[in-house]
C-alpha cells in the first residue's frame, strides 16, 4: 500500500514532480533565446529570412503536433520525452554545425519537432501520473512550480550569454544542446506509470495496428472536441494567452525595446526583470482569488495581457519597462490555470496527449499568421497600431467567449466524464465551475 510522504504526496508522486522539474528546467533552458536575432544578423541573415524562418517554424509545429500526440498516446508520454530531447539537443547543434540560412532553418524545424513531441506529452504524463498516485490535488502547483524554475534558470543563465560568447561565439547553442541532454537523463529516470504507459495504449492497440491505430486515436481526439463544448471553449480561450504572450515576449520584444530608445545593452536587463515577475506568478497561482472560476480568470489576465499591449503604444520607454513585467507577471499567473482547464475538460480514457496537442495547433496556427502580420506592420514603421489591433483582437475573442457562458450555451464537463457513446451522449457529471482548476 502506497504511503503518503510529506506534503501529503507518495514517494512515486513526489518523484515524478522533482523529475518533471528538471525536464522542464532543462528542455526549456535556451540560452541562445536573447541573442538569437542579433546572432542571425551577425551570420548574414536578412529579416526578411529571419521572420520568414519564424513562421515557417510555427507552421512546422502546427504539422509535427498531431502525429507526435498520436505517438505520445501509442507510445507512452515517457518515451515520447526522451525522443523530444533527443531532438531538441541535435536540435541545438544544428547552428554549431551551420550558421546560414539553411543551418537556422534546419534548426528551427528541429526544435518545432522536438517541442511537438513533448508540449502535450510533458503535462499528460504528469497530470496522469499524479492521478495515478491519488495526488492530483497537487497538479496546479507542481505546472506552476515546474514553470518557475525554469524562468527561475533563465535569469540566472541569461546574463551570462554576453560573457560566455566574448569566449567562444556559439556558446550559447552548445550550452543548449547540453541543456536538452540534460533534460534527457531526467526523461529516462521518469518511472513508468502502468496505467497511462501500459494498459491504456495496450487497450487502444487492441482496435488496429499500425496506421489504423493512429487513425483511432486521431479520431477519437476530433470526436471529443466536436463532442464537448466545453474541451472546444476552453482550447479557444487559451489562443489569446499563447498568441500574446508568445509574440510579444519574442517576436515584439526587441522591437518594442528599440522603438522606445532602449538599445541591446539593457535588453538583457530588461528581460531578466520580465522572466522573474513571470516565475512569481506561475509559482504562486494559488494566490488568485477562488471567488472567480478559473475561466473567469483566464479571461481577466488575458485581457491584463491586451491591456498592457496597448498601453506599450502611449506610453515612454520607462513605462514601457514596468509594463513588459506586468505583462510577464500576468502571463506567470495564467499559463498554469488554462493548463489545468484543458487538461480537466479532457473527458477519462480520451487521448489526453493527443488533445493537448490539438490545443497546441490551434495556438500555434494562430502564431503564424500572427507572426506574418508583425513582419508586415513592423516593415511599414506601425509598431503602435499592431498592438493596439491584437489588444482589440483579444477583447472581441474574450468577449464572445464570455457570452456563450452567461448563455449558457456551453457548459462545464466533469473532468471524469468519459468519451461520447456512439450515439453522441455522455455521462452528465457536472460539478461547478469553482471547482475546476481551484483544488
Amino acid at each position: 500500500m502506497r504511503r503518503p510522504s510529506a506534503g501529503g504526496l507518495t514517494p512515486v508522486a513526489h518523484r515524478i514532480i522533482r523529475l518533471n522539474y528538471g525536464f522542464q528546467l532543462l528542455f526549456n533552458l535556451l540560452w541562445w533565446m536573447p541573442v538569437f536575432y542579433a546572432y542571425q544578423k551577425e551570420a548574414g541573415l536578412s529579416d526578411g529570412q529571419i521572420f520568414g524562418i519564424q513562421s515557417i517554424y510555427y507552421v512546422a509545429f502546427c504539422l509535427c503536433e498531431i502525429p507526435t500526440g498520436l505517438i505520445a498516446d501509442r507510445i507512452g508520454a515517457r518515451n515520447c520525452l526522451r525522443a523530444g530531447a533527443v531532438v531538441m539537443t541535435a536540435a541545438n547543434l544544428a547552428p554549431v554545425i551551420n550558421a546560414s540560412y539553411t543551418g537556422f532553418l534546419l534548426h528551427f524545424l528541429a526544435i518545432a519537432l522536438g517541442r511537438s513531441l513533448t508540449s502535450g506529452a510533458a503535462s499528460a504524463y504528469l497530470y496522469d501520473g499524479l492521478r495515478a498516485e491519488k495526488c492530483d490535488e497537487h497538479y496546479l502547483r507542481a505546472e506552476g512550480t515546474a514553470r518557475a524554475l525554469g524562468l527561475a534558470a533563465k535569469v540566472v543563465c541569461w546574463p551570462l550569454v554576453g560573457p560566455l560568447m566574448a569566449v567562444a561565439h556559439t556558446a550559447p547553442y552548445v550550452l543548449s544542446a547540453a541543456s536538452a541532454a540534460g533534460s534527457l537523463a531526467c526523461a529516462v529516470a521518469l518511472p513508468r506509470l502502468a496505467e497511462a504507459d501500459g494498459a491504456g495504449a495496450a487497450g487502444r492497440a487492441g482496435a488496429g495496428r499500425a496506421g489504423g491505430a493512429f487513425l483511432r486515436d486521431a479520431g477519437a481526439a476530433l470526436r471529443c472536441v466536436a463532442s464537448s463544448r466545453w474541451l472546444a471553449l476552453v482550447m479557444v480561450q487559451g489562443v489569446a494567452v499563447f498568441t500574446l504572450s508568445r509574440i510579444c515576449q519574442v517576436n515584439l520584444f526587441q522591437p518594442i525595446l528599440l522603438d522606445h530608445g532602449i538599445g541591446e545593452a539593457s535588453s538583457g536587463g530588461v528581460l531578466a526583470a520580465m522572466t522573474v515577475a513571470e516565475a512569481v506568478g506561475s509559482a504562486r497561482p494559488q494566490w488568485l482569488s477562488r471567488r472567480l472560476p478559473p475561466v473567469a480568470w483566464v479571461s481577466i489576465l488575458s485581457l491584463a495581457l491586451a491591456g498592457t499591449l496597448a498601453a506599450m503604444a502611449i506610453g515612454g520607454p520607462w513605462t514601457v519597462v514596468a509594463l513588459l513585467c506586468v505583462f510577464a507577471l500576468a502571463t506567470g499567473f495564467v499559463y498554469p490555470v488554462q493548463r489545468k482547464l484543458v487538461n480537466d475538460a479532457v473527458p477519462a480514457n480520451a487521448p489526453r496527449a493527443t488533445l493537448l496537442s490539438v490545443e497546441s495547433i490551434v495556438d500555434r496556427a494562430v502564431c503564424a499568421l500572427a507572426a506574418i502580420a508583425v513582419g508586415v506592420y513592423i516593415s511599414a514603421g506601425r509598431l503602435n497600431a499592431l498592438l493596439l489591433h491584437s489588444a482589440l483582437a483579444t477583447a472581441v475573442l474574450l468577449g464572445g467567449v464570455q457570452l456563450l457562458l452567461r448563455a449558457g450555451v456551453v457548459r462545464q464537463n466533469h473532468p471524469d466524464a468519459g468519451m461520447p457513446a456512439a450515439d453522441g451522449t455522455a455521462r452528465d457529471a457536472r460539478t461547478p465551475l469553482s471547482e475546476a482548476g481551484g483544488r
